[in-house]
């Protein structure tokens, strides 16, 4: 997000911003993917739903990179057709799926832990 909100006020510039951002995307796909089938094996069921549509849509966004284009932020894409407004507004909703989800492992974490 603070690299992003960088590049729309003109702070860094578009190359810089996009190689920043693509060397995190390939982890993130494999973490996410990672998260997704552990809850699946450990028969965490609730989790395992929430997290399927997040770690697919990172895995279809991955694959969808036009050819010739950098990877998922491409510089001279991202100023065009407010892509830099919805890879901001898709940063949000990340940052706010992976909030609800710390308390929620947290939580999980914590009842399981206290005495009965």
């Amino acid at each position: 997000i603070i690299t992003l909100s960088d590049l729309e006020c003109d702070y860094i510039n578009a190359r810089s911003c996009c190689s920043k951002l693509n060397k995190w995307v390939v982890p993130e796909v494999i973490g996410h993917a990672v998260v997704t089938v552990l809850m699946l094996i450990s028969l965490h069921w609730f989790i395992f739903l929430l997290n399927l549509p997040v770690a697919t849509w990172n895995i279809y966004r991955y694959i969808m990179v036009p050819s010739g284009n950098m990877g998922v932020f491409d510089p001279t894409e991202i100023h065009n057709r407010g892509q830099l407004k919805s890879h901001m507004k898709e940063a949000m909703i990340k940052l706010g799926f992976h909030l609800l989800c710390f308390f929620m492992y947290l939580y999980r974490l914590v009842s399981k832990m206290a005495p009965k």
